[in-house]
């Protein structure tokens, strides 16, 4: 099969790319470094013509309130193209929980995204993942100076990249779910302890505080970023810091 992945050359993208092309399909990738626009538009109908399958891994460049007319301008252009253009899958990556956390201006953005999908004219496919192990350097970095880190203990379930485009990959290349996927690492953390185990492997010899007002996931209630039903992923957090 021929797909075309918005967003390909970025850290799940990229990734997906790969695992295609080494499965035998036809995966190009396409972005803003290779002419295309999901703003503009520019270039989109070139890009996922003759296409059976769009995966669409575009991220807002910012996380607040211009999030949502992001997914709303991009969504409704891409799926302008693909309807043109006659694709059969339109596949999209979000959140496990993002549907629980609408103090999150992003979350409710990846939510709007996912119900443009939904209401639009394509078979289609939503993946949901937890926290991807990869942006824990960046979580840490939001509430951090020279001696402590701040977090709050809400419960995470981190999932590393490579597993996540495993998992995109697979429901790309599969018949469209007309519905979601929930994809997740195999342990659960509290986002604290995770701290403390991320900086201590780096031999990193700040104190983690735990404070519930501390960084975005203080607006988290409970344990909805997690799912013990989702499909597991198998790299272990430990694995992957090593």
């Amino acid at each position: 099969m021929k797909f075309a992945v918005i967003g390909g050359t970025g850290l799940i993208g990229s990734q997906v790319v790969r695992n295609l092309n080494a499965a035998g399909h036809e995966a190009v990738p396409h972005s803003q470094s290779t002419g295309v626009d999901v703003i503009s538009g520019r270039g989109l109908d070139q890009a996922v013509a003759g296409a059976d399958v769009v995966v669409n891994l575009t991220n807002s460049p910012t996380f607040d309130e211009a999030s949502l007319a992001f997914f709303q301008t991009s969504m409704d252009n891409l799926l302008a193209a693909a309807r043109k253009s006659g694709v059969g899958h339109f596949v999209i990556l979000s959140i496990v929980g993002a549907d629980q956390v609408p103090e999150l201006d992003y979350y409710r953005a990846k939510v709007l995204q996912e119900d443009i999908l939904a209401a639009g004219p394509i078979p289609y496919s939503i993946v949901r993942a937890t926290q991807f192990m990869d942006f824990m350097d960046a979580v840490l970095s939001w509430t951090a100076d020279s001696e402590t880190v701040r977090l709050p203990a809400t419960p995470i379930q981190p999932i590393a990249s490579k597993d996540v485009a495993d998992a995109v990959a697979q429901v790309a290349a599969g018949a469209p779910l007309g519905g979601i996927r929930n994809i997740a690492g195999p342990e659960i953390f509290p986002l604290d302890e995770l701290g403390r185990i991320t900086l201590s492997r780096k031999g990193d010899n700040r104190a983690v505080v735990t404070d519930p007002t501390a960084g975005m996931f203080a607006a988290v209630k409970g344990d909805v970023l997690t799912d013990t039903d989702a499909h597991l992923a198998p790299t272990r957090y430990a694995d992957w810091l090593s």
